[in-house]
């Protein structure tokens, strides 16, 4: 008998299963239920987008892509970064395409970072920064963001926790599951500690267009001295609801851009060429869906945020993504137990905080990337199990 536990990198096996799946996974084996647990866009990607998708198809263009991407693409995503957020990139070296913005990530891990450096990372924040550092062989450093501080990440987290083994920081603004964000005053800070202290920033912006109120989206590369030291991640997703076409990009300096260019090189090869296609036809002539979709969601959101506040739970206003992160501590009940009884009880699924780091402990995590009626209903049935626990 092979012992194929003791033929495993160690690296891997210490990685836990994604918290968010296991009751997505639930709530697909069991009837009536209305799930609040991923964070996927209820609308089709828009027509015109699938238009250029299809007819890639029609016209024979099933061929490779060059590694980096299409050219077409990259310049589009240079011009659309340039336009929105004043940040310039050549795209001939300073772009890369990637299968997701996930595996951008891991590539800008696994080319950065070596055992004995350790990566900063704000938690609560999406499920794949710490196992994926773990991966890359370095160590995760987590910092614990406060609701008090609107979940913000704040100059005295940052240097309480940094070393002199410190080598990144993993920046994951407008944030999965909070919903916060950090306005320029907050980067600013942020970046005169980077700069101060020679730390590198992965910044994970595939949230920027799903950013509300009066003030924009700002990203830290355009901050003076902070290009230079910025990789920036970004997609599809989110924005033009894409997920199912897994493409996301890189922008970054040149020989860092180069090093996980080599890597996608060897483990990829390149990004699926019919959703290039349709993405360039997304930064070109796809602005008034993201309006109209961020429109809708701002809706959801103030509908989700006065229906628990309604119900007289602890939620702070997210003003990113479309995500909220409600405080559950009054009910008595850890983040798993509520989950887990919330879903047995009313065939509601919602996302235990812990998945997203232990600091969640105590809250939970609510997508409002659903339809009006379908947060309605969720929002009547958690009253109900909140009267009855």
């Amino acid at each position: 008998m092979i012992d194929y536990s003791s033929l495993l990198n160690e690296n891997i096996k210490e990685v836990k299963p994604s918290g968010i799946r296991k009751f997505f996974d639930i709530a697909n084996e069991m009837d009536n239920v209305i799930s609040l647990s991923i964070g996927e866009p209820d609308f089709k990607t828009p027509w015109h987008i699938r238009e250029a998708g299809i007819e890639s198809l029609q016209k024979g263009r099933t061929w490779y892509s060059p590694n980096r991407g299409f050219n077409e693409l990259r310049e589009e995503i240079s011009t659309y970064f340039s336009n929105r957020f004043g940040v310039s990139y050549d795209s001939s070296c300073e772009v890369l395409v990637t299968v997701g913005g996930s595996e951008a990530i891991d590539l800008c891990l696994r080319c950065l970072v070596k055992n004995g450096d350790e990566v900063l990372i704000p938690q609560p924040s999406f499920v794949c920064y710490e196992p994926l550092t773990v991966m890359a062989g370095a160590t995760p450093v987590i910092i614990e963001t406060k609701s008090e501080n609107e979940f913000r990440l704040t100059k005295e987290e940052v240097l309480s926790h940094i070393t002199d083994k410190t080598k990144l920081l993993i920046l994951p603004y407008p944030n999965n599951p909070t919903g916060a964000v950090m306005r320029k005053s907050d980067l600013e800070e942020i970046a005169k500690i980077a700069i101060e202290r020679n730390i590198l920033v992965l910044s994970d912006e595939i949230y920027a267009e799903l950013t509300y109120g009066d003030e924009p989206h700002v990203s830290i590369s355009s901050l003076k001295g902070m290009k230079e030291r910025t990789i920036v991640v970004s997609g599809f997703s989110k924005a033009y609801a894409m997920t199912g076409w897994r493409l996301g990009y890189t922008l970054g300096p040149k020989e860092i851009v180069d090093a996980m260019t080599k890597l996608h090189q060897y483990g990829i090869m390149s990004a699926p060429t019919t959703a290039q296609y349709a993405a360039i036809e997304a930064l070109k002539n796809g602005y008034d869906d993201i309006k109209s979709m961020r429109d809708e969601y701002d809706m959801r959101r103030r509908l989700i945020v006065g229906g628990f506040r309604k119900m007289d739970m602890d939620c702070f206003e997210p003003m990113g993504a479309f995500y909220v992160f409600p405080c559950i501590k009054k009910t008595g009940l850890s983040s798993e137990e509520f989950c887990t009884r919330l879903i047995e009880s009313k065939r509601v699924a919602v996302v235990p905080g812990t998945a997203f780091g232990d600091c969640g402990e105590g809250f939970v995590r609510v997508s409002y990337s659903y339809s009006i009626k379908h947060i309605q209903d969720a929002l009547a049935r958690i009253e109900s199990f909140l009267r009855e626990i």
